[in-house]
């Protein structure tokens, strides 16, 4: 198992500390440098910015949301990035949710595994260098009765094949993933869960590709906090995550169509999904937030001393996780950094360095 590291959103007021973690995950050996987008910061600048300050480490879009781009836009960013940067550039790709992509983008939430489809067959083939003609429900290329014609990517990218990682959360569009990409980018993963709620799916994927999952990405984001193992300090360091939790759980979507509501759902959290929920879009951050049982942060978080996140690491990787993303947590960069190396050190005491 490798580790990599999450930046998030770009603007958050923390830039320079960002650049600060980036350049130190590079420094410690990290995998890979991940940075989000929703409706603030482009994940494409953050990652070019990154990728020119950094030597050894990947740098991934985690992710690029399909509403925002057409899919032969998102092929030359691929191929762009993955120049400049050496070859280090990871491609993850997501529908987004329906309100940022009705809401900000205009794009309506329909069929979204038809669309996901379509659109990472038009990256690959544009990526690729082939000539790009594509007649689908969702695009055509080029458009007929005109001027157009199937046009090829001028430029050459690093590599012959830029790696494709899709989010996923939901049964059908795990295993999509695990049909059509090269990595799975999974939230709130709990090691205990990740059977029944992602890796069956994903590997259903892989069987009917004709694939194994050798060589295929488990890839979840994970929150890690450095602290003291004992219960108090555990409650404490799990209490910095509810406002986190609850906004996922509780108001990431609409009533009727929260993934990360359905997931706490699948892990066992039903009642408890429901009144994060129920509070969260009434208005009551608050009560949301202290609804969210101590159990259900911490085996989707990394807390506590070294020792104890190594033990949490160990589970992730017997569980099937390949790399394991951390988003170090601190109120300042220098809490940030020291969890940044609490994460190395663990690894080495877990035996997977």
């Amino acid at each position: 198992m490798k580790l990599g590291i999450n930046l998030g959103y770009w603007g958050a007021g923390m830039d320079a500390d960002n650049l600060a973690v980036a350049k130190e995950a590079d420094r410690l050996g990290y995998a890979v440098c991940w940075a989000a987008e929703a409706y603030g910061s482009d994940a494409a600048t953050v990652l070019a910015y990154v990728a020119a300050q950094t030597e050894r480490i990947d740098v991934g879009s985690a992710i690029f949301q399909i509403p925002a781009r057409q899919p032969t836009m998102t092929a030359m960013t691929a191929a762009t990035l993955d120049s400049l940067s050496g070859g280090r550039f990871r491609l993850g790709l997501g529908v987004s949710g329906p309100q940022v992509s009705e809401g900000w983008y205009g794009v309506k939430f329909d069929k979204p595994l038809a669309r996901t489809r379509e659109y990472v067959e038009i990256v690959r083939k544009a990526m690729s260098r082939e000539r790009v003609s594509h007649e689908g429900a969702h695009w055509t290329l080029p458009l007929p009765d005109g001027p157009g014609k199937p046009l090829k990517l001028i430029v050459h990218p690093e590599r012959e094949r830029i790696p494709l990682y899709i989010a996923a959360i939901g049964p059908k569009n795990l295993e999509q993933t695990g049909e059509i990409a090269d990595g799975a980018l999974l939230i709130f993963p709990a090691a205990e869960h990740l059977e029944e709620t992602a890796l069956q799916h994903i590997r259903a994927g892989r069987e009917k590709a004709g694939k194994t999952m050798e060589g295929f990405d488990v890839c979840p984001t994970v929150p890690l906090a450095l602290g003291g193992s004992d219960e108090a300090s555990v409650s404490a360091l799990a209490d910095m995550f509810r406002p986190y939790t609850a906004l996922y759980v509780g108001g990431m979507g609409s009533r009727k169509q929260n993934f990360y509501n359905q997931l706490a759902q699948r892990m066992g959290y039903e009642k408890e999904a429901a009144e994060i929920q129920d509070k969260y879009l009434a208005g009551d951050k608050e009560g949301a937030a202290a609804a969210i049982p101590q159990q259900l942060i911490d085996s989707t978080t990394l807390l506590g001393s070294v020792d104890r996140i190594a033990d949490r690491m160990r589970a992730y990787s017997e569980a099937g996780v390949t790399t394991l993303t951390v988003n170090p947590a601190g109120l300042t960069l220098d809490d940030r950094l020291a969890a940044l190396r609490a994460g190395t050190e663990a690894m080495e005491r877990a035996g997977l360095a």
